[in-house]
């Protein structure tokens, strides 16, 4: 519907349209300015009463001789505060009213002024839990997008730092931030993604993030390795806009999405630029020693185990000690699905009843399985090592990957002994190798094509470029 220049007709459809009889957070407040009848519609929650407080009292104050002739004149004269917009029709208007811009009607204007003094509630940008580092920035994303954008303005303040905002899901109209540098990011790529986010057919970004990873690339499900890189520290998303990728954000979500990214940029973590140069690359090659170690260890074992026989005498201490009750096999398959149930327990306990858990956990689910004969002595040592190094990856979806690729690997090897052992190992290194970038490139660049002066970069930590003084001049 097309708004008229009379109040009544106005007001009397957006009250059904909204069901402000039936919604109670949706407010309307009839006053008068200029002896014209107005009334400014709002969702309570999203304003700011102090700054509608103040603007009321301003137009309480205006004389009818001053009363300009259309909405445009207005907004210009008596509003200064803010964003303020122009909408002709219900549609646009309501969409701006559900996500916490106050709309102005005044008898005789035939448009809808839209105030932006919204406020959202939201949580203090303190260090997420999952991208903690040992020195560096404290701060993290929240789950408001105004807050979010500022934390990376704050980083670089550079006009040329981009933040387009789009908005998907025929619902939810879920706002959705492309952050980027002009004449750093791939072009074609930008375009690229931007047109699938503007063309896609969704109700709701219920996920936030992972909805719309899923929806702008729908391909290979079947592979595990992540497609995206995710992070809630903000200096992570800023370097990552320097660097030419493209940073989106999505409103709800705490979490950053960056891409194209690379198992090699998925493997990367701030902790490598906070240190000294020699610090930081022992940091990454740990990093990437640790995750080959959690897909081969125990498979590894496994096969060892299979000919003992045949292992030679500086590995004789990898031998079982105990006799076992329940093949090697069992055992491995039954301990990795147990840890996962004791991550999803820690995660829904209550956080008093945490170290009484982990106690229980490690005491008696321990200790006592291995007496009892369930479980060998060594195999809960290596299913612990292979836990642990779970956790050396910021990227939960790449620990997953990982550990879904140890299991094909494990069950190959236990049915075809060292064939299957082979085909295990090579099935994991092509669902990393033919993987690819949501840009089409390869997922191991620099690796495949092989570029060693790149590939010298993601393995050493280098010292961070300096510009030329003499640049600017």
């Amino acid at each position: 519907m097309v708004f008229s220049n009379k109040l009544a007709d106005n007001q009397e459809h957006l009250k059904q349209m909204l069901q402000v009889d039936k919604n109670f957070d949706v407010v309307y407040r009839n006053f008068e300015i200029a002896e014209r009848k107005a009334c400014l519609f709002f969702v309570d929650g999203f304003t700011k009463d102090e700054v509608l407080l103040k603007m009321l009292q301003s137009w309480w104050s205006i004389k009818p001789e001053d009363m300009p002739e259309d909405a445009h004149g207005f907004s210009k004269k008596y509003i200064p505060y803010g964003e303020v917009g122009l909408v002709d029709n219900d549609d646009d208007m309501i969409i701006q009213l559900l996500t916490g811009i106050s709309c102005l009607f005044i008898d005789g204007y035939d448009k809808c002024l839209t105030i932006d003094c919204r406020t959202y509630p939201a949580r203090s940008v303190g260090e997420p839990e999952k991208d903690k580092v040992m020195r560096g920035s404290r701060d993290g994303f929240v789950e408001t997008l105004i807050f979010n954008t500022a934390l990376i303005r704050r980083r670089i303040r550079d006009p040329k730092l981009t933040m387009e905002i789009l908005t998907a899901g025929d619902s939810s109209h879920t706002d959705i931030a492309m952050c980027y540098m002009e004449g750093r990011v791939d072009e074609k790529l930008l375009q690229g993604v931007k047109k699938r986010i503007q063309s896609l057919k969704v109700d709701a970004l219920t996920m936030n993030q992972e909805s719309l990873a899923e929806a702008i690339y729908p391909h290979k499900w079947y592979n595990p390795f992540p497609k995206f890189k995710f992070s809630e520290r903000p200096d992570t998303a800023a370097a990552c806009v320097l660097e030419g990728n493209i940073v989106i954000l999505v409103d709800n979500s705490p979490a950053a999405m960056i891409l194209p990214s690379s198992v090699f940029d998925i493997i990367e973590e701030a902790d490598d630029y906070y240190f000294p140069p020699i610090t930081g690359t022992y940091l990454r090659l740990s990093r990437m020693v640790t995750a080959a170690l959690c897909l081969f260890l125990t498979p590894t074992w496994l096969l060892m185990m299979m000919h003992p026989e045949q292992l030679p005498d500086w590995l004789e201490f990898t031998k079982l000690a105990d006799q076992t009750y329940v093949p090697l096999i069992f055992q491995l398959l039954i301990l990795e699905f147990a840890i996962d149930g004791l991550r999803l327990a820690a995660i829904n306990t209550p956080n008093m009843l945490t170290t009484p858990l982990s106690v229980i956990a490690g005491i008696v689910l321990g200790e006592y399985s291995v007496k009892s004969g369930w479980f060998n002595s060594e195999t809960m040592l290596y299913m612990a090592f292979v836990t642990v190094s779970n956790y050396s990856q910021s990227s939960f979806e790449l620990g997953y990957a990982l550990k879904f690729m140890r299991v094909i690997i494990l069950i190959l090897t236990s049915i075809f002994d060292v064939w299957g052992y082979a085909a295990g190992i090579i099935l994991s290194l092509c669902a990393i190798v033919f993987n690819k970038t949501i840009a089409g490139k390869s997922y191991v660049y620099p690796l495949i094509p092989f570029r060693w002066n790149e590939l010298r970069k993601r393995l050493f930590r280098g010292r961070l470029p300096m510009k030329d003084k003499g640049a600017g001049a």
